[in-house]
Parts: structure tokens; sequence; C-alpha cells
């Protein structure tokens, strides 16, 4: 059994999705990283010096200045503005990845060019033409050699 699950770790796939997983987890902090600290403070300097992080309604009715303050007094919170943070997070993951699958797609289609073509159109007939012919074999007409 346990040379049978080293064989199937070191097969290609699960290596690739190994590095994939790997590679994933630290993007997602890049990203993480890049809505607090860089995108959403500007964006929360255009809605008057809002801070995302501090969006919250606590649920007890009593007022508190910052998040930090009413977890640390025990209250129950709906945090949407840690909840925006996420969505933009999503959002821009989201992107990252379709970017990524489009280029690899364009990659794909590149090596998947189809081969160059045997045969024409007859101008008459509409028919397939080896592009050798003089002639075409369907309704004899002239046609110019290629």
């Amino acid at each position: 059994m346990f040379a049978e699950f080293r064989k199937f770790i070191a097969r290609g796939n699960v290596m690739d999705m190994a590095v994939g997983v790997i590679i994933g987890a630290a993007f997602g902090k890049i990203v993480s990283s890049l809505v607090n600290d860089i995108i959403m403070a500007p964006i929360g300097l255009v809605l008057n010096r809002v801070h995302f992080a501090n969006l919250f309604i606590p649920l007890s009715g009593e007022r508190y200045a910052t998040l930090a303050d009413a977890k640390a007094a025990g209250a129950a919170t709906i945090n949407y503005g840690v909840f925006l943070t996420t969505i933009m997070e999503f959002l821009i993951v989201a992107f990252a990845v379709f970017i990524l699958v489009r280029q690899v797609n364009r990659w794909m289609d590149e090596k998947r060019a189809p081969a160059a073509s045997t045969t024409r159109e007859c101008p008459y007939c509409r028919m397939d033409v080896s592009l050798k012919a003089t002639r075409c074999p369907h309704c004899t007409s002239q046609v110019a050699a290629v």
C-alpha cells in the first residue's frame, strides 16, 4: 500500500496540483495585502475617510469607536466592512484567474492551430478542389493552380 501511495504522489498531476495549491495560498496572501493595504485606503478616502475594517453594526445597541473595541467588550457585531473587503479580494482573485485562464487558452489555441489546407473551393460549383488541380472534378471548370 505504501508503494502504491508513493507511486500516486510521484505522478505529475498530483505534484502539479500541490504546487498550484501552495502558490495559490501565497497568492491569496498577496491579494489580501493588496486589497487591505493599497486598494481599500484610497476607496475609503474617496468615501469620506471611511476605514472599512471599522464598518460594523453592534447588535447590542451600544456604540463602539472601533470593531476592536466592540470585540474587546464581547459585543456581537455584524462586520459588513470586513465582508466588503473580502468581496473585493474575491473579485481581484477571480479577475487574476480569468486573465491566467484566458492566456493559457490562447497558448493552447496557438498549439492547436489548424494544419494548412490541402483544398480550396471551386469558384463555380463551391465544391472542394485540390490545391494542385487545374480543373474541378465536379463541374469540370478551369481553375487556376495555386
